[in-house]
């Protein structure tokens, strides 16, 4: 009886690590996010239980209580249990929230980290998130935090080189006249929309017009910074994919 906390990476299937494969091979009941690419689920065994338990800005097929519950009921019976998550289980994946509950059932847990996309999506296209003649720090931030709680922690006045946004498409606009406060407003930004799917875009803007630009949709990432300036004058002019 384990529960596997298991990091599926970032979009690409093949970034999923080997030891979260193995895992994965031999789970009796797999519990997994929207952002995890279906092909992940090829590995599993035929007779695996999946549990979807997908979420998304003002749609939750399952909240968080919903899935803290089904964690403890599926790891309570003396099953191998994964639960799937994309990126890393606890970089803004609630792997904390729930590794509390199993702990107070006496359920035992292992975690097996995955690439975040903070890092993953923006290195994909040859962004540097750090480059020692422009950056030599960066921050990560959620771009939407828990309406239910009484003090935001994201204060948007970061001292870091480069900052990188997650979930922060509903919020760009909001989000950007905030940073304008503290940061030069011609400071570069790049969105990297659906990163190392298929589907991926690049959108090329700065912190006061970024949010002007045509349908952005989530999941996205949103990275502000002198370093995007190097990714445009080497990378970009020979890079394949979409870009505006």
């Amino acid at each position: 009886m384990v529960v596997y906390l298991v990091g599926a990476g970032p979009g690409d299937p093949k970034l999923i690590t080997l030891k979260a494969l193995e895992i994965l091979k031999k789970a009796d009941v797999i519990i997994y996010d929207r952002l995890v690419n279906k092909k992940i689920l090829n590995y599993a065994k035929k007779d695996a239980k999946l549990i979807y338990v997908g979420k998304k800005s003002g749609k939750h097929y399952k909240t968080q209580e919903e899935i803290n519950r089904i964690l403890v009921e599926e790891g309570k019976k003396k099953k191998v249990v994964v639960r799937l998550k994309g990126g890393d289980p606890f970089v803004f994946g609630r792997g904390g929230e729930e590794i509390l509950e199993l702990k107070k059932e006496n359920i035992p847990f292992k975690i097996i980290p995955g690439i975040t996309s903070a890092i993953g999506v923006p290195t994909s296209i040859g962004l540097p998130l750090t480059h020692r003649k422009v950056s030599s720090s960066f921050t990560v931030v959620t771009g939407h935090e828990d309406p239910k709680k009484d003090e935001k922690h994201v204060k948007w006045d970061y001292k870091a080189d480069t900052l990188v946004i997650l979930m922060g498409v509903g919020k760009l606009k909001e989000n950007m006249k905030k940073l304008m406060k503290y940061r030069d407003p011609k400071t570069p930004v790049c969105v990297i929309e659906k990163g190392l799917t298929p589907k991926q875009r690049i959108i090329l803007g700065t912190i006061d017009n970024i949010y002007k630009k045509d349908n952005i949709k989530p999941p996205a990432i949103i990275i502000v910074g002198e370093v995007i300036k190097m990714f445009e004058d080497i990378i970009l002019e020979e890079w394949d994919g979409d870009e505006e």
